[in-house]
């Protein structure tokens, strides 16, 4: 039979809002038997964010060598970009005939999932296959749990490190710093020398969240962090969340002229082009390094003196795929989930993206071709946790008032307490609503 890929379109989406399953797909690759050469017909429809290269490229990959050890099972994708696949995964899981395998953040995000029964209970295969469930980081696990079940299989891993660049620290003499007070130190030394020392792109103000999110770990007890992060028990009372926005307003000196009206993109671009020294980065941005004309290298956010919170965790989270509670091919999407974080297929995610696995040993000298990727992977096999993104962790109507003060605060146009005032206010209302 001819094989033809399925790709995304409107008139799919359409379809599978009105309880259909056809449309936009792929019939049985070549080879596919069917009844007659792989036991009962299957079809599988499977929900992703990634309609780009490579990583586009790389599911279509996947998806073939799958059949080719399944070819009664027929794979329908859906792919959809960004902020646009956060609004329709909502509707699409609440139509009749919701996708079998489905992508998702971790945190509030996903577990809301969990809480609406749209996540089937992952906890018996995971325990069945040892050798498999193993090859993953417990602690990535974890992030798809609730009262101690499983409900998703981590894919990929993405974490924020500072990236800097090793030519101007070398010419200004400095060293990555390991605490607080050395950072600012470092970062007065580089606006001395001509430099801007951060760059900063928080017109989209998730990217100023990243800061938040590691200096509300770094400052606020663990006990304190847990207890206010939860929908039903937020409060935010604790003066360590005025420090932890007090930390990042001191930063605002080193940062460039108006980050608020910068983009991310635009902010990548400074340290690309050498006009800024340092960067908030994800790991999964190792793949702009390739064509830089300078050393650089890797440092973690600097240890805080005074904080409360623990001072070694990475923020960051893993991102991994639910499969629907009311599939009617369990055994056959677990198959599909466990054969995408094989070690084989592990290792072309890495070489083929240049992004991070959640599977061991896949980050090596052979898939990864980035300087620091393996370092970094394996300094993240060894977390026991992370720090959720705080727009993940936390209820929607929590981290918006959160986040709009942020930008507000480096426009000079607010300050830590009536942030903090703002968000206990949502953390009320939240609590209610839950209760």
């Amino acid at each position: 039979m001819k094989k033809r890929m399925w790709g995304t379109s409107a008139l799919l989406i359409g379809t599978l809002l009105l309880g259909a399953c056809s449309g936009g797909g792929s019939a049985p690759a070549a080879g596919a038997q069917g009844k007659d050469g792989g036991g009962e017909e299957v079809k599988l429809t499977i929900l992703h964010r990634w309609p780009n290269q490579p990583m586009k490229g790389y599911f279509d990959g996947v998806i073939e060598e799958f059949r080719k050890l399944h070819p009664n099972v027929e794979i329908q994708v859906i792919n959809i970009l960004g902020e646009d696949y956060k609004q329709k995964i909502n509707v699409l899981l609440g139509n009749n005939n919701p996708p079998d395998l489905f992508f998702t953040w971790v945190g509030e995000y996903g577990e809301k999932f969990i809480r609406e029964g749209k996540a089937l209970d992952l906890t018996s295969y995971a325990a069945a296959d040892p050798a498999w469930s193993g090859s993953i980081n417990k602690a990535y696990f974890d992030s798809f749990s609730k009262d101690g079940k499983i409900y998703g299989v981590p894919f990929s891993i993405d974490a924020k490190k500072f990236y800097y660049n090793k030519d101007i620290f070398a010419q200004l003499n400095l060293q990555p710093p390991k605490t607080w007070s050395e950072f600012i130190s470092v970062l007065g030394k580089l606006k001395e020398g001509g430099y801007t020392p951060i760059g900063l792109g928080n017109k989209a103000p998730w990217v100023a969240g990243h800061y938040l999110t590691t200096l509300n770990q770094r400052m606020v007890a663990p006990e304190v962090l847990a207890k206010d992060y939860h929908r039903t028990t937020g409060e935010f009372t604790d003066p360590a969340y005025i420090g932890a926005l007090e930390k990042l307003q001191q930063l605002r000196p080193y940062f460039n002229a108006d980050p608020n009206a910068l983009s991310h993109e635009d902010e990548k671009n400074l340290f690309l082009n050498g006009k800024s020294a340092v960067a908030y980065f994800e790991t999964n941005e190792f793949r702009f390094m390739k064509d830089v004309k300078f050393q650089w290298g890797l440092f973690d956010f600097p240890t805080i003196e005074e904080g409360k919170g623990r001072q070694d965790v990475l923020t960051g989270a893993p991102e991994g795929f639910m499969i629907s509670a009311a599939t009617k091919h369990p055994e056959e999407a677990v198959e599909f989930v466990k054969f995408l974080t094989s070690k084989a297929m592990a290792e072309k995610w890495v070489k083929e993206t240049n992004y991070l696995s959640v599977v061991k040993g896949a980050v090596n000298s052979s898939s990864a071709v980035i300087p620091n990727m393996v370092e970094a992977a394996q300094q993240l096999e060894q977390a026991d946790t992370m720090a959720l993104w705080i727009d993940n962790v936390l209820d929607g109507r929590v981290f918006q008032p959160y986040l709009s003060g942020v930008q507000k605060m480096l426009n000079g146009e607010s300050d830590p307490a009536r942030i903090m005032k703002d968000v206990q206010t949502a953390a009320k209302e939240v609590q209610g609503a839950a209760k």
